[in-house]
C-alpha cells in the first residue's frame, strides 16, 4: 500500500471514530453531560469528537473506551485479523475474583466467566437485569431480604434494582456464568432456599 493510500486508509478510520462514539453514546442512553461527568472530558470536547470537528487522542479515547467498557480497538474500528479465536483476558478484581469477559459488544447482554472471592454480602442496587448460572460450586445469592444457594446447573434472574449480592456459599471456590444486561423486567429465581444454619 503507498503512502497516499495509507493515508487515505487513515483518514477514514479516524473520521469513523465520532459517529462510532456517539452511536455507543446513544445506545447507553447517556447524555453528553452524563459521559462527561464519567470521563472528565468537557461537554464541548465530546460534541467536538463526536461531530468529526476534533480529532480523537489516546488521552480522549482511553478514558472513554473505558466509560463505554469497549477495547479501544473496538473505537478505532481495526481490521479483523482473520483468526477466528476468541482470546479471553482474565481479569483479577479487588479482593480475589477472577473475571473473564466472554463478549464485547457495548449496548447488549453482557456475558462474563466468573470465579467470585469470598467476603461479606455488601448488598447493592444499579440499572440493569442479570442472570447467574452456575458452572460448578455452591453460590450464595441475596436477593433484598431473601437468601438463595445455587447448585451446578441452577439459575437465578433478577432486576438489579433489587438490592442484591452474590459469592461462595461456603470456603470451596464457586464458577459461574454471569450475564448483565441493560434493562430489566420482574425478578424470577429458579433455585432452592438456602437451608437453616
Amino acid at each position: 500500500m503507498d503512502t497516499r493510500a495509507k493515508d487515505a486508509e487513515l483518514e477514514r478510520i479516524l473520521d469513523g471514530i465520532g459517529p462510532r462514539l456517539r452511536a455507543l453514546r446513544r445506545e447507553r442512553g447517556l447524555t453528553l453531560e452524563a459521559l462527561a461527568a464519567t470521563t472528565g472530558i468537557s461537554v464541548s470536547t465530546l460534541s467536538r469528537v463526536e461531530s468529526g470537528k476534533r480529532r480523537p487522542t489516546l488521552d480522549l479515547l482511553i478514558p472513554l473506551a473505558r466509560a463505554h467498557r469497549v477495547a479501544l480497538d473496538q473505537l478505532v474500528a481495526a481490521p479483523a485479523s482473520g483468526d477466528p479465536r476468541v482470546h479471553l483476558r482474565p481479569l483479577r478484581k479487588k479482593r480475589g475474583s477472577v473475571l473473564v469477559p466472554l463478549t464485547q459488544y457495548p449496548g447488549r447482554v453482557q456475558v462474563f466467566k466468573q470465579v467470585p472471592a469470598p467476603r461479606e454480602p455488601e448488598p447493592v442496587t444499579h440499572a440493569g437485569y442479570e442472570w447467574l448460572y452456575v458452572l460448578a460450586g455452591r453460590l450464595r445469592l441475596v436477593l433484598g431480604d431473601r437468601e438463595f444457594t445455587l447448585r451446578p446447573g441452577e439459575t437465578a434472574e433478577f432486576d438489579t434494582s433489587e438490592p442484591h449480592w452474590f459469592g461462595p456459599a461456603d470456603a470451596n471456590a464457586v464458577e459461574i456464568l454471569h450475564l448483565f444486561g441493560p434493562h430489566g423486567d420482574q425478578a424470577v429465581v429458579r433455585a432452592r432456599p438456602s437451608e437453616g444454619p
